[in-house]
């Protein structure tokens, strides 16, 4: 009887872990669900192809009625990572840390189209929400409707949100996720 009690706690902690600790660390994980060769096909409709990438957009236009990004491809650096990436970049910087705890490198500043979905999702951390530089304030992954972000972008008077790295998900060739990188 100890033995079958001993097994069944056992195998519940097995379970119990690979449950969780397969789950833990999802955001951080790879989506993509792309054979290894590009040039076999498969029935399943479910397949997509999914990247994350951090740019700079360069500018946003309405072409035909498909919006469009100008992508400026970046690496971004936070903690320790950007400390590292400070001291290689910058060797003669006569500091070895970040000292705001993040790194941008940005070796090629050529730019690229990319589509963006019309139901695609924006989250901002920070905008100008009255026209008043006093109002402007941190709101955490704040979701904002696609138009509105483009009337921001487009506006430049007191926040100018074309400065800020984003994070963009993008999904079988479209942007579908925006996600704005707050900077000090």
């Amino acid at each position: 009887m100890k033995k079958t009690i001993l097994a069944i706690s056992l195998l519940s902690v097995i379970f119990m872990g690979s449950f969780t600790y397969g789950n833990l660390n999802y955001e951080a994980s790879t989506v993509l669900a792309k054979p290894s060769n590009p040039e076999v096909q498969t029935e399943n409709k479910d397949i997509t192809d999914t990247t994350k990438e951090t740019i700079y957009i360069t500018n946003i236009n309405n072409i035909e009625g498909q919006l469009e990004i100008q992508a400026d491809d970046i690496e971004w650096f936070e903690g320790k990572a950007a400390d590292e990436a400070l001291v290689k970049n910058e060797p003669n910087a006569g500091i070895d840390y970040a000292p705001d705890g993040y790194y941008i490198v940005n070796d090629d500043p050529s730019t690229y189209e990319l589509k963006v979905a019309p139901d695609a999702e924006v989250l901002v951390q920070i905008y100008d929400r009255t026209g008043q530089p006093e109002d402007i304030d941190i709101n955490w992954n704040e979701k904002i409707s696609l138009e509105k972000f483009i009337a921001l972008y487009n506006q430049k008077d007191n926040l100018d949100m074309s400065q800020f790295p984003y994070h963009v998900t993008v999904q079988d060739g479209e942007v579908i996720q925006i996600v704005q990188q707050y900077i000090p």
